[in-house]
């Protein structure tokens, strides 16, 4: 079986450079998903409270006979669930449907730019909850360059990672760029494009890029491996998505192969900076907000 190489955060915790995302995925389709992924070697798992399926994350990695220490979980705070104790007792809510005394990576699932102060209350609960031993690493995610530099203005631990859209047609270089000066881990979600993307961005799917398909084919790859590699070359956890087993397995064999220095520029510039999640500075409490339920 594939190792999967680990990446070094900024608090020296390791995380593997792949995990399998369960975004939209319904509960009834978590369990299998995880549980082939884990068969295949991934070792981390990336769930969101607002996704609705930690509980079946929970219990698929259970299920796999694993350790609890061979896998990383990551999982998200939702907006809803911000300021410090709310924050505190999200971390409770989450931690029991996982089935966990532990979290690995908990991170803040979007910026409120129009409650910032809530952002830095629910970061602060993060600190807490890191220093409690709860939590081995912290983050955020979909924070652009302003919304780190006010965290980070007011609040003592820098994130270990921000989570943000990044894939061929949708690079966000200003935001990579931070996340290198203040040494956060960039972790990609949608890297190979995403449904999202495809369906409000009315661009064609980057699995049909002319120049990524012939860079596939010099290597034998599918585009999606090219993708992912790029990805992971460039310094990324990457953590694609799917609930078919050949593609999750497909996806995980990146390792064996190098993208030359031309191949990586080349697919650096197919960015056409259309986003194809929403646009962070328009998440308000208002428009995004929903209910967490209790275990």
């Amino acid at each position: 079986m594939t190792a999967v190489p680990l990446l070094t955060l900024n608090n020296g915790v390791q995380i593997p450079a792949i995990g399998l995302g369960v975004f939209q995925t319904p509960p009834a389709e978590t369990g299998a998903a995880v549980e082939a992924a884990l068969q295949t070697g991934y070792r981390h798992i990336d769930t969101a409270a607002a996704y609705g399926n930690e509980r079946e994350v929970g219990d698929a990695i259970r299920r796999s006979g694993l350790d609890r220490s061979e896998v990383f979980v990551e999982t998200k705070v939702w907006i809803s669930d911000y300021g410090y104790d709310a924050t505190l007792h999200a971390f409770d809510k989450s931690a029991t449907k996982l089935g966990v005394d532990h979290i690995d990576l908990l991170i803040l699932h979007q910026a409120l730019p129009s409650r910032f102060d809530l952002t830095i209350e629910a970061y602060r609960a993060l600190e807490r909850l890191l220093a409690d031993g709860k939590v081995r690493a912290i983050g955020v995610s979909n924070f652009m360059r302003d919304h780190l530099d006010q965290l980070l203005e007011k609040t003592s631990v820098v994130p270990a990672v921000n989570q943000i859209e990044v894939h061929p047609y949708f690079r966000q270089s200003d935001v990579l760029a931070a996340d290198t000066e203040y040494a956060i881990r960039t972790q990609a979600w949608s890297p190979i494009g995403g449904i999202t993307f495809y369906r409000d961005s009315g661009h064609t799917s980057t699995l049909d890029d002319p120049t990524i398909t012939k860079i596939a084919a010099t290597h034998a790859r599918t585009p999606a491996q090219v993708m992912l590699r790029w990805g992971f070359q460039q310094g990324r956890s990457v953590i694609p998505k799917s609930t078919h087993p050949q593609r999750i397995t497909e996806n995980f064999h990146i390792f064996d192969f190098d993208l030359t220095t031309d191949e990586l520029a080349a697919i650096d510039a197919l960015d056409t900076g259309l986003r194809g999640g929403p646009e962070p500075d328009d998440i308000t409490l208002e428009r995004f907000g929903r209910d967490i339920p209790e275990p």
